[in-house]
């Protein structure tokens, strides 16, 4: 007898996932990068506070405002997709079976096979048949604004709050080094954690995560350098 065995897919993780890892990378790097700024800059402390607190809750609402709209109007080009194909197949039955037909034949199925495949799945549900192969559409991956909201804006604040933390414990004269390093430790932790829930590769997710936070905080840094001392 055949053996069962017990499969583990993430591809039902994508949606919430990429706004988890996107808001919280942002918050990290944008924060730390603000409070490296100022700090650089030779800012006092409270205003470096107030910068990083300010970055918190505008970010969190940016994040929150982009990814509904971002993420509603691939919902609503999924919805025209699927009224239009809907209409189509009202309109033309025979035609959109032998399109989903042609669609197999290409993935490697007999013509008669992928005829008989294509006429019982539109048999069951023609819709769902052409938006998953003809549109690219499912289920799992469809997009949901709300959800992407709220995981953009909570992460994106918990994010902000590690380095915002290390600059209210941390020593006024290493200041800026403990923010910079901190955030990289924090940065290396969640390009780890979102390597590891998506199934990935740890090493390579911590070193991009990691790469670019670094490069963002260090011009950052020394824009604040700079401009501080001008002024």
């Amino acid at each position: 007898m055949p053996r069962h065995h017990l499969e583990t897919h993430r591809t039902h993780r994508i949606g919430w996932l990429r706004a988890a890892v996107l808001g919280a990378n942002d918050g990290i790097v944008s924060t730390a990068s603000l409070i490296a700024g100022f700090t650089a800059s030779n800012a006092a402390f409270n205003e470096i506070i107030l910068a990083g607190v300010a970055g918190l809750v505008a970010g969190a609402m940016s994040m929150a405002a982009g990814e509904y709209v971002s993420v509603s109007s691939q919902a609503d080009t999924e919805k025209a997709d699927l009224a239009r194909e809907l209409r189509e197949l009202h309109e033309n039955e025979p035609y959109e079976k032998n399109e989903l037909a042609a669609i197999y034949i290409q993935r490697g199925l007999e013509p008669l096979l992928a005829g008989q495949v294509a006429e019982q799945l539109m048999q069951h549900n023609a819709l769902e048949a052409h938006a998953r192969d003809e549109l690219g559409i499912s289920a799992t991956i469809s997009a949901r604004p709300i959800q992407a909201a709220l995981t953009s804006a909570a992460t994106f604040a918990v994010g902000a709050l590690m380095p915002l933390l290390v600059v209210l414990i941390a020593p006024a004269a290493y200041l800026l080094a403990l923010v910079i390093m901190s955030s990289l430790f924090f940065l290396a932790l969640l390009g780890m954690l979102a390597a590891y829930t998506g199934g990935a590769s740890r090493l390579k997710g911590t070193c991009r995560v990691t790469l670019w936070g670094a490069l963002a905080m260090g011009l950052t840094a020394a824009v604040g350098s700079v401009f501080g001392t001008a002024v």
